[in-house]
């Protein structure tokens, strides 16, 4: 039996990755955002952690950001985790790259000891789905078939399918949509790719983008998908991904039928 081939090129994905340098600042607007709702929730969650891991290629950028004094690894295949020594394992917004997700939530789960907190942030959803269409229409128009430009991404059940699935407890999965526009798709592609997020998917199309597919793409997104301003909308969603590893002091779920007081006697407290 041929192996499954991996979805994301990780040589083009560490390509485009190292060729982000950007002074500008704004640049990293997602990853702002995404660290801002980390932040929320490891309030809402009101504990001192005492050995966090940030996983991702922007992990220092997290941790500063985040204020956190934690240890920083890359997201390869393989992480740097040993088992059950951390609290706190945040997964900085590289998931949706990752060849075998449940196989990083399960190495996550491990790295972390009983009653640890795993946080992942991760584009998903409706993330770029114009700029989708837009690719779709302009490669069938001039290319006589379209190819993976734009990365599919995970719907919230099946995100919380992978918590379940890694063995992780009370596990909990929300999305947050970002409503953007830009000057002109261009613009948007341009940071795309100061961002390190253009197409590393294995079966991309390896020959450059002719000139009469891009004038299409632009077209069809221009067509489409345009605001007043002279601006055109594209859409980002950002999931989060929260799970503990088991622990036998955690909340546990009432067993069907443990209650002490019935539905209606709770409706009609004068009874």
């Amino acid at each position: 039996m041929q192996p499954t081939p991996n979805m994301f090129d990780q040589t083009a994905l560490h390509l485009h990755r190292a060729r982000t340098v950007s002074s500008d600042p704004s640049v990293w607007f997602l990853h702002d955002m995404a660290i801002a709702e980390v932040s929320e929730r490891l309030k809402d969650v009101n504990r001192t952690f005492t050995d966090p891991v940030i996983v991702g290629w922007k992990a220092e950028y997290w941790a500063d950001k985040l204020n956190i004094d934690a240890r920083c690894i890359p997201d390869t295949d393989i992480l740097d985790l040993p088992e059950g020594k951390a609290d706190l394992i945040i997964h900085a917004l590289c998931l949706h790259t990752a060849n075998d997700p449940v196989g990083q939530l399960i190495q996550m789960r491990r790295g972390l000891r009983p009653d640890g907190l795993m946080i992942a942030a991760l584009f998903a959803g409706e993330t770029l789905q114009e700029l989708r269409a837009a690719f779709t229409e302009g490669e069938a128009c001039n290319e006589g078939g379209i190819s993976p430009r734009v990365a599919p991404m995970a719907e919230i059940r099946a995100l919380g399918g992978l918590l379940q699935r890694a063995g992780l407890a009370l596990p909990v999965a929300d999305t947050l949509r970002i409503d953007t526009s830009y000057k002109s798709p261009l613009h948007l592609m341009r940071e795309l790719r100061a961002m390190g997020e253009t197409n590393n998917m294995s079966e991309r199309r390896k020959t450059g983008l002719r000139r009469a597919t891009l004038t299409a793409t632009l077209d069809s997104y221009q067509k489409n998908n345009s605001q007043d301003g002279n601006r055109i909308a594209a859409t980002f969603e950002l999931a989060f991904l929260t799970g503990w590893h088991p622990s036998d002091n955690q909340q546990k779920p009432l067993r069907p039928g443990s209650g002490q007081i019935s539905l209606a006697d709770a409706l009609n407290p004068n009874k």
